[in-house]
């Protein structure tokens, strides 16, 4: 049996939410920047790659590790 990591279960979730959180801050700011569509091309292009990281760790924290008995 596998015993799962919840640490980085949780902390993936946790990394999601901040992303997601990040990304509407930025739709509110980026009206007011000087280049809108780059500034929200770079923060699409961030919350993507912090997600595709999460969803790795809370891949892999569920998968988990074999016991050692």
């Amino acid at each position: 049996m596998r015993k799962k990591n919840w640490r980085l279960v949780i902390t993936g979730c946790l990394f999601i939410a901040l992303a997601l959180g990040f990304y509407f801050l930025m739709v509110s700011i980026a009206p007011n920047s000087t280049d809108p569509v780059m500034a929200m091309q770079i923060a699409g292009r961030v919350t993507g790659i912090v997600t595709g990281v999460s969803i790795v760790m809370i891949l892999i924290g569920l998968i988990g590790k074999k016991n050692e008995n």
